[in-house]
């Protein structure tokens, strides 16, 4: 195991360089931080995000280092800096699942939405998911090679 004790975890990133694993902790309003070892084990184990009381579910990094989130109950998807700070926000009528950022000259924001009422009623009624596409400040992270 290489790491315990994640609050129901969604979604997680490495860091272009390849230094520093980013994971999702839904229930525990965070994003949580690894340094990735040369052995690959994940070790300085930190709060790399308290995003109060979102619900952190896909995320995905930008170039400029920040994290997009993509929140169901909140039904939003915002970009943080490292430590919390919330510099972009974007409000849909449905939960956000999942986000990806695209590159090049005009980057945009992929999100993966749909309505949600709970696990109860996930598979009554017609299908809600869409895909949404948003002009973003800053392209997709890319590793380095």
């Amino acid at each position: 195991m290489a790491a315990a004790d994640i609050d129901f975890p969604n979604g997680m990133v490495v860091s272009p360089d390849g230094s520093t694993l980013v994971v999702a902790e839904s229930h525990g309003h965070r994003l949580t931080a690894f340094d990735i070892a040369n052995d690959g084990a994940l070790v300085n184990r930190r709060v790399w995000a308290d995003l109060g009381d979102d619900s952190p579910d896909g995320i995905c990094m930008d170039g400029d280092g920040a994290i997009w989130n993509a929140d169901v109950p909140h039904r939003c998807c915002r970009r943080v800096g490292e430590g919390g700070e919330v510099l972009h926000s974007v409000q849909l009528d449905r939960g956000c699942f999942s986000c990806a950022l695209s590159t090049g000259e005009q980057p945009e924001l992929f999100v993966i939405a749909t309505e949600w009422n709970g696990f109860e009623h996930m598979f009554q009624g017609p299908p809600t998911g869409i895909v949404v596409a948003i002009d973003a400040p800053s392209p997709g992270a890319l590793a380095e090679l």
